[in-house]
């Protein structure tokens, strides 16, 4: 028998070697569909974010609730809305992301033209489509602050090191002549 380190439960052979269950992909023919860019994936948020090179471009979700927001999710910019509507005409703001208009939209799983949508989708991505695709910041630590953003200030010129002047005696300021300045140590 093993034991498992910090915990006095002795647990049976047989788990320690099975393997740990995966969560099923959601909506897994998108990434068929994206299969010639090589797209990657992380887990985020409990759902499956897709990247492609630099870009995170989708976010796949099927979570039991709240069900109204599974599907595929838009990286997008709240720009770029009108232009992509009229091709994805049942895109909505994403509702687990607050009220209002949110950058991120979504395809909604149950919509009539879903797998149409999403592959549609797929192929914009294809095509480098400038509307679809976010390069995400750089990451921080948990607890860490935002880094503020670098504002370039104008050069600041520094004011000459005044160099001490000897002065010229009295007989030079009688004769109505210029005193001329020696530079000192």
């Amino acid at each position: 028998m093993i034991k498992r380190s910090g915990s006095s439960r002795v647990a049976p052979a047989d788990d320690v070697f099975a393997a740990r269950k995966r969560k099923p992909v959601p909506h897994e023919f998108v990434l068929d569909a994206l299969a010639p860019l090589g797209p990657e994936t992380r887990p985020m948020f409990g759902c499956l974010a897709v990247y492609v090179e630099d870009k995170i471009v989708l976010v796949l979700r099927d979570k039991p609730a709240p069900a109204q927001d599974n599907g595929v999710w838009l990286a997008t910019t709240a720009e770029h809305h009108a232009a992509l509507r009229p091709e994805f005409p049942s895109m909505r703001s994403i509702e687990v992301l607050g009220s209002g208009v949110t950058g991120w939209q979504v395809l909604p799983a149950e919509a009539p033209d879903f797998e149409e949508a999403a592959l549609r989708a797929c192929a914009l991505i294809e095509a480098g489509d400038p509307r679809i695709g976010k390069v995400p910041g750089e990451r921080r630590k948990r607890g860490e602050a935002p880094a503020k953003r670098a504002v370039k200030k104008a050069p600041v010129k520094k004011a000459a090191k005044k160099v001490p002047v000897k002065k010229a005696g009295k007989a030079a300021a009688k004769r109505g002549g210029k005193a001329t300045a020696k530079r000192g140590s």
